[in-house]
């Protein structure tokens, strides 16, 4: 049986620490480890480990992996628009979600169409650079004599994932 995944966030080890060794100190020997689960949830602040279960992670905000490279890829964007290139090629890549979000999941495209989609979302009248680029990045595959594509299925990364929100028209 496969097991979740439970976080707990103890905002004091200290308090933590010396909770959980007078409870170790009540038990003869070590405990087993159903009730050391539990032992660790009451000095994490819960009453029983189901309770910790039952409350699941707090939600945090979302923190970019590279904050700066985030910040400079939200930059070359205005009213979900891309302004301009990025000059560096990480940025570029993170930007070129942006675009591959806006393509059609598993569908064949015309070059004529996928530069339709492009124009739309971009401003500085290169949709080959950025056509290339999404080739190039492993976004997209191309037919041999250019006359097809097709964007290419995967997981989102998280930065690209909060880029691809933030660029949404409202």
């Amino acid at each position: 049986m496969p097991r979740d995944t439970i976080s707990i966030t103890i905002d004091d080890l200290s308090v933590f620490t010396k909770a959980l060794r007078n409870t170790l100190k009540q038990h003869d020997g070590l405990p087993g480890h159903a009730t050391m689960l539990g032992l660790v949830a009451k000095a994490a602040g819960y009453n029983n480990f189901q309770h910790l279960k039952a409350e699941g992670p707090a939600t945090t905000a979302y923190v970019p992996t590279e904050k700066k490279r985030m910040e400079r890829a939200m930059r070359v964007f205005e009213d979900g628009m891309m302004t301009r290139w990025p000059k560096q090629t990480s940025v570029q890549g993170l930007c070129l979600w942006v675009f591959w979000a806006a393509l059609p999941a598993r569908e064949e495209m015309t070059e004529k169409q996928v530069n339709a989609l492009l124009n739309a979302r971009h401003s500085f009248k290169d949709h080959a650079l950025l056509r290339r680029s999404l080739v190039d990045h492993k976004m997209v595959t191309r037919a041999a004599d250019g006359s097809k594509y097709r964007r290419v299925e995967q997981a989102l990364p998280e930065d690209a994932t909060f880029l691809i929100t933030a660029q949404r028209p409202s």
